[in-house]
């Protein structure tokens, strides 16, 4: 979990080949009028996530009843967002993907192809509410670093 350029897909992936799990990348849940709205420079707002977050809750609990560990990529920005996906769900773990604003606005300059726009970071930060239950993670070392002290964290 983390803001936009936090670089969730990218350690998601390589978290995922790892451990051998699934990745269900959460942009991909995102309904048409989520990345309308996005894509117009305009924030979600709580009533635009709820349908968000419970499809990527049905989509974990779908890898669950295969028997598969996941890897899931989503934002995650409040405490009331990982509590609705963490219910029922007690093997879940939150990893927060925490860097500077800076460094992240330096990388969403950089960053081509994707629906969120740069302008709208100030308005993840401004939701951000910083778990107290998550193995948190700085973003400033190179992508495997940052895998291997998330293995280190979950105890692998």
């Amino acid at each position: 979990m983390g803001v936009s350029g936090s670089g969730k897909t990218t350690v998601g992936v390589k978290l995922a080949a790892v451990l051998h799990a699934t990745l269900l990348e959460g942009d991909r849940y995102h309904p048409p009028e989520n990345i309308r709205k996005m894509e117009a420079g305009i924030p979600l707002e709580d009533a635009d996530r709820w349908p968000w977050l419970r499809a990527i809750g049905a989509a974990i609990d779908a890898e669950r009843g295969r028997g598969h560990d996941a890897v899931v990529t989503c934002s995650a920005l409040k405490q009331s967002y990982r509590d609705l996906l963490a219910q029922g769900r007690p093997e879940l773990r939150f990893v927060y993907l925490k860097g500077s604003e800076a460094l992240i606005q330096e990388r969403l300059a950089r960053r081509t192809g994707h629906f969120m726009p740069p302008s709208l970071l100030r308005s993840q930060f401004a939701a951000l509410e910083e778990p107290r239950d998550a193995i948190t993670v700085d973003i400033a070392p190179p992508p495997d670093e940052i895998v291997a002290a998330i293995l280190e964290g979950l105890g692998r």
